[in-house]
């Protein structure tokens, strides 16, 4: 089958940012020509008009939560799936908190054959650092990467024992694994469900410092120093988190970061009459905290959007606000939230680009590029496509979003993963 995709604004950032036609044959991109060069080859091509759009390498979430096996109530990886699709993902990383949890070759392999089963988007399963999450003992991390884990995380949890991280840390390296850590101080968050503050006060709820995440990227950063490890800190959401992740890579740590569009979005004040859809782990912090995660956007503190994508049904969130699942889902609309980085002049188009599909395949060692002769993972896009967010519309099973009704500007139109597409809104 052969596939053009005509007169897009191409962008492979540090290699490309011109108008360009992509021709796709048998699943690799065959040819990028500038506009009317490539002439079709076959009688039944597919054309793609994608004047006005960019098309970029498929993104990459790196932070998804499809909760199978055991919660397929709040999303399956089919559903999963078709909503990073529509979101104009080409890829997502798994976090390891099913039930049963991810900490062995056996779950890691039932993640990728129901993934093999959905729509194509590829599935990369990350598995647990401890067994059943608990921090008790390690997982057995050459086990799990032999079946096809990327990285190792206990997201949802920290990793509490300073040295259990440490020999994580130590047997991720030896094997060549990605740590991505959770960075919570539980003793320090306990009680509460919000940021701790003024609203919080008001509110009547109890608030959770912004301390308690930054004192433990300030730990893991230490022993990445101590280790070599290569450490990913995930949903960053403080100033001093910012900070400290920024004076780390001055001083030469192997430490990269990641942060979420409600974290860049925002504030506390979200949480507005107790609505539980603005309630997440970390919180929602203040404006400060805003900035300064936008800051490490621009300068490249923060390497990485990424979704954090986690669905609940209402039973979990149709109750008390202390009471109520941390989590939002953000795979549908992640682009266009980050799309409002580049109309506030926080990031370039290409910039977006880097940390929504370059920086994450980077990390990950995966392949992010439009060049001819790699599979063709494409995601085309409309950055003036303005759309109102319906949550009752989504492909997602789950409808927990702070963003229903919102009039947002920029929509994926198109996504390809090697060659197959796995969501149109072109034809």
């Amino acid at each position: 089958m052969q596939i053009l995709i005509k007169g897009a604004r191409v962008i492979d950032p540090g290699k490309m940012d011109a108008l360009m036609d992509i021709r796709v044959d048998n699943g690799v991109i065959a040819d990028i020509q500038p506009p009317g060069v490539i002439l079709p080859l076959d009688s039944a091509v597919i054309v793609y008009d994608a004047a006005g759009c960019i098309a970029t390498p498929g993104l990459i979430d790196m932070h998804v939560h499809f909760r199978e096996p055991g919660q397929e109530y709040k999303e399956t990886i089919a559903t999963g799936c078709s909503a990073a699709a529509a979101g104009g993902f080409a890829a997502v990383c798994t976090m390891p908190n099913t039930c049963p949890v991810n900490d062995n070759a056996q779950v890691t392999r039932f993640i990728l054959s129901r993934a093999a089963e959905a729509c194509g988007v590829r599935v990369y399963p990350v598995g647990a650092v401890s067994k059943s999450l608990e921090g008790k003992s390690l997982s057995e991390f050459a086990e799990l990467k032999a079946a096809g884990a990327i990285a190792v995380t206990d997201d949802g949890m920290p990793v509490r024992s300073s040295l259990m991280m440490r020999r994580a840390m130590e047997y991720a390296t030896g094997i060549g694994l990605l740590i991505i850590s959770h960075c919570e101080d539980l003793e320090l968050a306990s009680g509460g469900c919000m940021n701790e503050g003024e609203t919080a006060t008001r509110l009547g709820l109890s608030g959770i410092p912004n301390i308690a995440e930054t004192l433990m990227v300030l730990r893991d950063i230490a022993l990445s120093e101590l280790t070599g490890a290569r450490l990913h800190i995930a949903h960053v959401s403080t100033f001093e988190s910012v900070r400290a992740i920024r004076e780390a890579k001055r001083n030469g740590i192997p430490v990269t970061a990641e942060t979420a569009p409600h974290y860049f979005t925002l504030t506390e004040e979200a949480v507005g009459a107790y609505n539980t859809h603005a309630k997440m782990n970390p919180p929602l912090r203040t404006q400060k905290d805003v900035n300064a995660v936008c800051e490490g956007l621009a300068d490249g503190t923060i390497d990485v959007i990424a979704t954090d994508h986690a669905p609940h049904s209402p039973v979990e969130k149709a109750v008390e606000f202390d009471h109520a699942a941390n989590g939002v889902i953000g795979l549908e609309t992640s682009l266009a939230l980050g799309l409002r980085l580049v109309a506030s002049g926080v990031l370039s188009m290409t910039g977006l680009v880097e940390k929504m599909s370059s920086n994450p395949a980077r990390i990950l060692g995966l392949t992010s590029t439009l060049s001819v002769g790699v599979p063709a993972d494409i995601t085309v896009f409309s950055p003036e496509r303005a759309w109102t967010v319906d949550a009752r519309q989504f492909r997602s099973m789950s409808r927990n979003t702070p963003f229903d009704d919102w009039v947002l500007k920029g929509k994926a139109m198109l996504t390809m993963v090697g060659g197959k597409v796995v969501f149109d809104e072109m034809t």
